[in-house]
């Protein structure tokens, strides 16, 4: 048990966070559906609940991705949180469909205008509020994965956007979900004003379809990121770094192969290098050393294997990250 704890204070601080918002704006909607009797908050209301219980279920796989590996599992549980996500965005493709299926019904037959306007409204704007919050706080995580502690301000956002494809796999997944709720829910404002105040009636709807195809969105893109994680994708930017690394010593002479292969949340490094025959043991060990511990101060490398071999008098890298 003390185990578990200590793994799910290592779980993702943002789908921790996005589940426990969602619980509240569910639990306000759920009030709002039971005053009102309104039918589109009904359906609110649920997908709340289920974005609440699939954030959940992300911040525990996430955890337990950082288990350590065992007998009979030597490789780790890295990859379990893209297992997760890819479970995850089953719920989401639900939801999404729901949400469409929904709209194309209210467009086909455009409801009267209802009572308690202004409730629904009220409710839909704190959500919007409460999933901003959720949202803001994957920024910040996208941003300290970074090491960007000295960015503030808008800046986070900006950064943010910039650098959601290296995001961790729950926190993409947060990200692009509180992004959709987020623009959903001043989507689905516009949508009943536009609808009780114009003849335009099927707003609403249209509102609705919106929505879910924002939704697929999230699902197609959360699905071929995790799915490569799981394959291993090899990471180009972090191949670029490690050849600067290693381009540091004078004694080198080329990179004959080299692989960063992202699993989950974790990097592996393999490097094979091509040194001057004339070196000793000890300054090829020297150099082993320092560059095997740049590399594993980088953020996510969990293994690095290097091997050495005498220079062969044919390039295969060019020192800018790119092999001939």
């Amino acid at each position: 048990m003390k185990e578990l704890f200590k793994l799910l204070k290592k779980g993702s601080k943002s789908a921790l966070w996005a589940s426990i918002i969602n619980t509240v704006v569910a639990i306000i909607k759920g009030i709002a559906y039971f005053i009102t009797g309104n039918v589109a908050m009904f359906a609110e209301f649920m997908h709340s609940i289920g974005d609440a219980a699939n954030q959940l279920f992300v911040f525990t796989g996430s955890a337990l991705s950082q288990k350590a590996p065992t007998d009979r599992f030597p490789e780790g549980f890295s990859r379990l949180v893209n297992l997760v996500c890819l479970g995850a965005v089953i719920v989401v493709g639900i939801l999404a469909y729901e949400t469409i299926k929904k709209g194309v019904h209210h467009i086909i037959d455009p409801p009267d205008a209802g009572s308690w306007l202004w409730l629904n409204i009220s409710v839909l704007g704190i959500a919007v509020v409460l999933e901003s919050f959720v949202w803001y706080k994957a920024m910040k995580e996208i941003v300290e994965d970074l090491e960007g502690d000295d960015i503030k301000g808008f800046k986070i956002v900006s950064e943010s956007f910039k650098n959601i494809g290296n995001a961790k796999p729950a926190t993409k997944l947060v990200f692009l979900e509180d992004a959709v709720a987020t623009s959903g829910a001043l989507i689905a404002i516009a949508g009943i004003l536009i609808g009780t105040y114009t003849p335009f009636h099927s707003a609403e709807g249209y509102a609705s379809v919106i929505i879910g195809i924002m939704l697929f969105y999230v699902v197609g893109r959360i699905f071929l990121d995790n799915a490569a994680g799981i394959l291993g994708v090899s990471d180009e930017d972090m191949e670029s770094k490690i050849g600067e690394y290693v381009f540091e010593s004078d004694h080198v002479k080329d990179i004959r192969d080299l692989k960063v292969i992202r699993q989950g949340q974790e990097m592996y490094v393999e490097l094979k290098i091509e040194l001057d025959p004339e070196m000793t043991i000890t300054e090829a060990d020297k150099i082993r050393d320092r560059i095997e511990k740049k590399i594993l101060n980088e953020k996510g490398v969990s293994d690095v294997i290097i091997e050495f071999d005498k220079d062969d008098q044919e390039q295969n890298w060019d020192n800018s990250g790119e092999e001939t």
